[in-house]
């Protein structure tokens, strides 16, 4: 009976004893909090600017002037220049090549015995009429005589005058056998030589000057904004209005760099690209390196200085002209902004944002108004990572 009943009730009786023990004594685990830990952001202080705003461009050289050598005479080439070759150099008023002049000269000297037969015939009919005039008034010839003598001595002046037009016409053409170059420059390309015969008004010479060289560099007309440009009226803008370029190239394994003015604007824009086309030139008296035409070079065109700017980088920017400011409780605050343009890797803003302010430049692919943060000075951050 005791082993029945008592015994198995003992047992239970204690390991309740002993349960309800370790329930009264076991540790009590406080609640922990469910906020989560602030995100950590780079921030930037503002700082405003001054700067110069620069237009980029590229294009490439092409000469002021290009024209070509036309002979105003035909004959056979006796002589051609060693600077009349493709890439040949020549000075102003350099001979290049000569005419066979026999014939003109020929011309000229035929020319020259009609003048002085005609200026003989134009003195004899001069005198004769100042004869037959003082007779006239002395009542011993007639009035036809006279008028006779006047006829002859107006036809022997026409004659003289056609006679000295002739000479000096063949004089010209003499001049003309021998081609000379209009400006100092280079020979683009020829196809004359010694013995072919060139005739009147055919080129045989493409010749371009090297003192100023000309780039025409395409701007969008958005961009015409961020340049001090008076009207694009006339095409041609006045000397103290010409923006500053600078033009830059690899050649030679060397960079070199030019520097020139905008001249001018092209009439039209382009229909297809809706391109502006400004034209900057470079005079080669400026820069001591001449500046290769054909060579494909980059344009920094100077621009507008503006005050105020704010520079950030364009990962700042998010959707609608917005960037994330931070405020003195390290929350981030939406804010609009208002850019003035994208330049490279930045973008400045010209209105939105004030100096001492921060500005969140991490990336937070999820932000919310208020959100709290844990702001980190862009300089110390690039630090630790450094």
């Amino acid at each position: 009976m005791i082993r029945t009943f008592v015994i198995p009730a003992a047992i239970v009786l204690i390991f309740l004893s002993v349960a309800a023990t370790l329930m009264a004594t076991a540790p009590v685990l406080a609640p922990s909090s469910d906020l989560p830990a602030p995100l950590t952001v780079r921030v930037r202080t503002i700082e405003t600017e001054s700067i110069e705003l620069k237009v980029h461009s590229q294009g490439s050289v092409m000469p002021s002037t290009i024209t070509q050598l036309i002979p105003e005479v035909s004959g056979r080439v006796t002589w051609t220049s060693p600077s009349l070759v493709a890439g040949g150099f020549f000075e102003a008023g350099q001979e290049l090549a000569r005419i066979d002049d026999l014939d003109y000269r020929n011309a000229l000297d035929r020319a020259n015995a009609a003048l002085k037969r005609a200026t003989a015939e134009v003195e004899h009919a001069k005198y004769e009429y100042g004869r037959l005039r003082s007779l006239a008034e002395r009542k011993l010839v007639s009035r036809s005589a006279l008028e006779n003598g006047l006829r002859a001595y107006r036809v022997t002046q026409a004659t003289f005058e056609d006679a000295q037009a002739n000479f000096e016409q063949a004089k010209e053409n003499v001049k003309r056998t021998t081609l000379r170059a209009p400006f100092t420059g280079l020979v683009r390309s020829e196809n004359i030589d010694i013995g072919q015969f060139a005739s009147r008004g055919q080129a045989i010479a493409t010749l371009y000057a090297n003192d100023i060289v000309e780039v025409r560099l395409p701007i969008a007309d958005r961009q015409l904004a961020f340049l001090n440009l008076p009207p694009l009226r006339n095409g041609n803008f006045p000397e103290v209005m010409q923006p500053v370029v600078k033009l830059s190239a690899d050649y030679g394994g060397q960079t070199r760099e030019w520097h020139g003015n905008i001249v001018r604007a092209e009439a039209e824009i382009d229909t297809t690209s809706r391109m502006v086309h400004l034209v900057a030139r470079v005079e080669s008296a400026n820069d001591s390196q001449d500046l290769s035409v054909g060579l494909f070079v980059n344009a920094e065109i100077s621009g507008l200085a503006v005050d105020n700017i704010v520079r950030l980088p364009r990962s700042a920017i998010r959707n609608d002209n917005q960037v994330l400011v931070v405020d003195r409780e390290n929350r981030i605050r939406f804010r609009d902004i208002q850019p003035l343009r994208l330049y490279k890797d930045n973008v400045l803003i010209n209105a939105g944002l004030a100096p001492g302010e921060r500005v969140c430049v991490s990336t937070v692919q999820t932000a919310i108004d208020g959100m709290a943060v844990n702001p980190v000075a862009e300089s110390t951050a690039q630090a630790i990572q450094g």
